[in-house]
């Protein structure tokens, strides 16, 4: 496959989610994200302003994580959180699923919950975030499923909190998956075009990072 600089960058979210980051450090991946004109910058909420004026008038989209990394809130504080952050400029939303909820096969509870979040989010964007390394292909295709019924617009692989992250094999399982119906998002140690190219090439629409200036210059875009 051959990109562009900027076709490339418009795969990459690139993400400011570490635990102690703070104000300093999203003004910074702020300003690499205008350079290299990623798609998204992922935040934490408590950043959503900062990021949301620091990217006024450019086209990068400002994604807040909700009930990041686990998961483990209700539905109603999820869908509190996600309209708020849209209040204060969020563009897409990133959501963590009922992951008990999946590992228990609830498929009702899971679906239920990722629809109270888009009920509020109107015309944002949300992926939802499934932690593929703790489930079965049974339970990542029933749980890929959900999210595609619920309305969301991609289905995520990770957080990067798991033990373990994207994988080309689920990429490509949750691609034949879900077809067309939503895109999926591969997220969680990629940090090399290499492996960047790879989950492109078996079905993701987007790519999370925190390294994605490296992945960019390995690609011999800068």
């Amino acid at each position: 496959m051959k990109f562009t600089k900027k076709e490339f960058a418009k795969y990459m979210d690139h993400s400011a989610l570490k635990p102690f980051f703070g104000e300093s450090d999203v003004i910074r991946m702020a300003g690499e994200a205008k350079e290299w004109n990623f798609a998204a910058l992922s935040v934490n909420p408590v950043h959503i302003k900062l990021a949301t004026s620091l990217l006024k008038g450019t086209e990068i989209h400002v994604n807040p994580c909700i009930a990041f990394p686990f998961g483990a809130i209700s539905s109603e504080w999820k869908a509190w959180e996600a309209e708020k952050c849209i209040t204060n400029g969020a563009t897409e939303i990133d959501m963590v699923a009922n992951l008990g909820a999946i590992k228990e096969s609830k498929w009702d509870v899971v679906q239920k919950d990722i629809e109270a979040v888009i009920k509020v989010s109107q015309n944002v964007g949300v992926k939802v975030i499934i932690e593929t390394a703790y489930l079965t292909d049974e339970m990542k295709r029933k749980a890929a499923i959900a999210v595609a019924d619920a309305g969301a617009a991609f289905v995520k692989t990770s957080t990067g909190y798991a033990p373990a992250g994207a994988t080309v094999h689920d990429i490509m399982l949750l691609h034949q998956t879900v077809g067309d119906r939503i895109k999926v998002k591969a997220a969680g140690g990629i940090r090399h075009f290499e492996d960047a190219v790879a989950m492109i090439k078996a079905g993701a629409s987007r790519i999370a990072s925190s390294s994605s200036i490296q992945i960019m210059r390995e690609g011999g875009f800068g």
